[in-house]
C-alpha cells in the first residue's frame, strides 16, 4: 500500500513537471493549480461551508489537507470557528482571531470530483500560460517577428508564432497583399493587450517602423548605431521616405543604406512588395531637411514660418508636378517626414504673389498715410510691411529711403501714429459694443484689434482669456483623412506667436488670481530645468 501511495506522489510531481515544460510556465504555478483543484474536490466531499486548504510538498509530492478554524470566544458557525479553550488545548499559544489548522484525512476522489479538479487545473494552467505569453510579447513590442499563417478570417491574417497567436488586421497589411495558410510572414509587433479571451498580439506590415526595422536588419551600420534613422514616412505598398544621419563623417548614410548596386535597399523593397523608397540625408537645419525630403524635385527658394511650422517652397515651373507627386504623394510624404506643412509654388506663382503683395502694401500706405503712389511704392520696396512698423521704427530708418529727408520722415511717422490712434479708437468702440471688459485691455500683449477679435469669439472677461489654451488663440494642425490640415485660431492675422499667446494667457491667469507671479516664475524655472535635464540625458545617450 505504501509503495502505491509513493508511486502516486511521484506521478503527481512528474505530471506537474511535464505540464510546466510543455506550457513553458513555472512548476510552482502548476502545483498551486493542483492544490486548488484538490481543495475544490475536498470541499465537495467534506462540505462547501468548510474553509479547506490543500498543500502539496514540492519535494515528495505528499498531499496534506487541513481545515482552517478561527479562534473565537463564542461559536456562531462550528464549520469555520473554534472556541478559545479548545484551541488552547491543541496549541497553548493560540489567541483570539488566530487560525487553527485541523488535519483532515486524505480524500478518495470520485469521478465527478476528479473531473472538477481537472477543469480547475486546466483553467489555472491556461491563465498562467496567457500571463506568460502577455509578459513575453509585451517586452517585444517594436520587434520584427516571423511566423506561419494559420488562417485568414475576413481579410485579417492569424499568425502562428509557435508559442502564441497574433493577428495582422486587414488595414495593417500592404494593399493587394494576399496570404494563404502555411505562408511564412514577417511583421512588426506594435501592440500587445490583455483581453478577456487572453493576450492579443497585434502585428503590422504597413507601420512606418516596420520599414525602419527591416533597414536595421539589412544595414549593419544602423544596428551598430553608426547610422541613425531619424524619421520615416510611408504610403504603404506604394512609396516611402526615410531620413538617415551618420555619426561618422567618413560614412555616407544614404550610400550605406542603398548598398552595393542597391542590394540592401532592394532586399527591403522586395519584402514590402515593391514599395519605392527614397533615402534622404537628415539635417538639423529645417530648410535643408525639407529641401532634401522633396527629392527628386529641385527647389529654388524656401520661406519658413517657425511659429506655425509652415514652409513655402518655390520650385521651377517644370518641376511642379514632380514636387507634388502623383495625387500629392511626394509633398504629403515630405510633410509627414519633416513634421512641417509644405506649400509649393512655382517661380511664376511666387513672382505674381509678390507683385500682388507689393501692390496691396503700396495701396495701404497711400491711403493710411495720405501720400502719393510713388512714395507708397518706395516704402513698400524698402521692406516696410505695416503701418505699425512705420509708426514705431526709429525715424532715421525712414529717412534712409532715397529721396527722403529728416523732415519728410518725421511727417510720415506722425501720420502713421495718427492713423493708429484713429484705428484704435474705432476698435475701442467696437469692443465696447461687443461687451468686452476694460480689464481685458490691461493684460500685457493684448492690442485694441485683438480685443475686437476676442469679443467676436465670446472672450469678454479676463477669466475667459485665462481659461483659453494657446491653440485656441493661434490655431493648430491635425491629421484629417491622412492629410495635415490647419485649424484657424482666434488671433489669426494678428501675427502672434505661440510663445506670445501663452504669455498673454498666463498674465490673464495672474490678473484673475488663478496663480501668482511667483508660482509662474517657479513653474517656468522647473520647466527649464527639466528641459535641460532631458537634453543632457539625450546627449549622454547619443555619446553612449
Amino acid at each position: 500500500m505504501a509503495s502505491a501511495v509513493s508511486a502516486n506522489r511521484l506521478e503527481l510531481l512528474q505530471i506537474a513537471d511535464a505540464v510546466a515544460r510543455e506550457k513553458s510556465i513555472d512548476r510552482e504555478v502548476v502545483l498551486e493549480a493542483m492544490a486548488e483543484a484538490i481543495q475544490k474536490a475536498a470541499r465537495s466531499r467534506y462540505g462547501a461551508e468548510n474553509e479547506i486548504r490543500a498543500r502539496i510538498n514540492p519535494q515528495t509530492g505528499e498531499i496534506r489537507l487541513v481545515r482552517l478554524l478561527e479562534v473565537v470566544d463564542q461559536i456562531d458557525n462550528d464549520a469555520l470557528q473554534i472556541e478559545i479553550k479548545a484551541a488552547q488545548r491543541r496549541n497553548p499559544a493560540a489567541q483570539l482571531g488566530d487560525l487553527i489548522e485541523d488535519e483532515l484525512p486524505p480524500v478518495d476522489f470520485g469521478r465527478i470530483a476528479a473531473q472538477t479538479a481537472k477543469q480547475v487545473i486546466v483553467q489555472k494552467v491556461r491563465d498562467a500560460e496567457r500571463e506568460r505569453q502577455y509578459d513575453e510579447y509585451r517586452d517585444r513590442i517594436g520587434e520584427i517577428i516571423h511566423g506561419l499563417v494559420k488562417r485568414v478570417e475576413y481579410g485579417n491574417v492569424i499568425v502562428d508564432l509557435g508559442r502564441g497567436e497574433a493577428i495582422i488586421r486587414r488595414d495593417e497589411l500592404l494593399p493587394r497583399e494576399t496570404f494563404r495558410n502555411s505562408d511564412r510572414v514577417r511583421a512588426y509587433i506594435y501592440d500587445v493587450r490583455r483581453e478577456q479571451r487572453g493576450p492579443q498580439i497585434f502585428l503590422s506590415r504597413s507601420h512606418p517602423q516596420f520599414m525602419a526595422k527591416l533597414f536595421a536588419q539589412e544595414v549593419p551600420e544602423i544596428y551598430d548605431g553608426i547610422i541613425e534613422i531619424k524619421a520615416v514616412a510611408r504610403d504603404p505598398g506604394s512609396r516611402a521616405k526615410i531620413a538617415v544621419l551618420s555619426n561618422d563623417n567618413s560614412i555616407d548614410p544614404v550610400g550605406a543604406c542603398v548598398g552595393m548596386r542597391g542590394s540592401r535597399v532592394q532586399a527591403v523593397v522586395n519584402e514590402l512588395q515593391g514599395e519605392k523608397i527614397d533615402i534622404i540625408q537628415w539635417s538639423p537645419d529645417n530648410a535643408t531637411f525639407i529641401v532634401n525630403a522633396l527629392a527628386p524635385a529641385e527647389v529654388v527658394k524656401v520661406v519658413l514660418d517657425e511659429d506655425t511650422q509652415r514652409i513655402e517652397v518655390v520650385v521651377p515651373d517644370d518641376q511642379l508636378s514632380l514636387a507634388i507627386g502623383r495625387r500629392g504623394q511626394n509633398v504629403r510624404l515630405a510633410s509627414q517626414l519633416t513634421g512641417w506643412d509644405i506649400d509649393i509654388l512655382t517661380e511664376a506663382e511666387e513672382s505674381e504673389r509678390r507683385q500682388a503683395e507689393f501692390a496691396t502694401r503700396s495701396a495701404i500706405f497711400a491711403e493710411a498715410l495720405d501720400v502719393d503712389e510713388v512714395i507708397a511704392q518706395l516704402m513698400a520696396s524698402e521692406g516696410f510691411s505695416s503701418i505699425e512698423e512705420v509708426a514705431y521704427v526709429p525715424v532715421e530708418e525712414i529717412a534712409e529711403i532715397e529721396g527722403f529727408d529728416e523732415e519728410t520722415a518725421q511727417e510720415i511717422q506722425n501720420r502713421a501714429l495718427d492713423y493708429i490712434d484713429r484705428q484704435n479708437a474705432e476698435f475701442d468702440e467696437k469692443r465696447r459694443a461687443l461687451g468686452v471688459a476694460d480689464e481685458l485691455a490691461e493684460v500685457p500683449g493684448v492690442t485694441a484689434a485683438m480685443l475686437v477679435a476676442f469679443g467676436e469669439n465670446d472672450i469678454k472677461t479676463v477669466e475667459d482669456l485665462a481659461g483659453c489654451a494657446t491653440d485656441d488663440l493661434t490655431g493648430w494642425t491635425e491629421n484629417v483623412g491622412g492629410e495635415r490640415k490647419r485649424q484657424p485660431g482666434i488671433l489669426d492675422g494678428h501675427e502672434v506667436s505661440d510663445e506670445e499667446a501663452e504669455n498673454m494667457i498666463m498674465q490673464a491667469r495672474i490678473q484673475a488670481g488663478w496663480i501668482t507671479a511667483e508660482e509662474l516664475a517657479e513653474a517656468a524655472a522647473a520647466k527649464e530645468a527639466a528641459d535641460a535635464a532631458e537634453a543632457e540625458a539625450l546627449e549622454a545617450e547619443d555619446m553612449a
